[in-house]
């Protein structure tokens, strides 16, 4: 995607255009094989990385996840309900209008409890 810095990016929990399709990793799932449907409307360069956002919708389901050392992610949920899993057994859980900011290094699960629709924007 070309460089968005000078103008304004509308998200929306109905996206316009058609959406990448995919499912988490084989080795990485934990339970179900869920649909996951994504419209990024920012890719652009930073000064040490890169930073993406978008909307993002995805089924019921739950799969591993790691965060690169330098990669965070700060997500609002629109609709549905998730969990992100830690390591030690905690979990953080956010429904609509509530977000959860994922660190760097970050190692857990992410589990959709109910079909979610989420904005996010990650950097690395």
């Amino acid at each position: 995607m070309s460089n968005t810095s000078q103008r304004l990016i509308h998200l929306s929990a109905q996206p316009e255009g058609s959406p990448t399709i995919d499912h988490p990793r084989p080795e990485r799932l934990v339970q179900g094989n869920p649909m996951r449907e994504t419209w990024n409307r920012v890719d652009d360069a930073l000064p040490g990385g890169r930073v993406y956002c978008g909307v993002w919708r995805c089924e019921p389901g739950r799969w591993r996840i790691a965060m690169g050392e330098t990669e965070r992610e700060l997500f609002t949920v629109l609709t549905g309900r998730c969990r992100v899993h830690d390591a030690q057994g905690g979990f953080a859980e956010a429904g609509p209008g509530e977000g959860i900011y994922i660190p760097p290094g970050f190692a857990g699960e992410f589990e959709v409890l109910e079909h979610l629709t989420k904005t996010y924007m990650i950097s690395e």
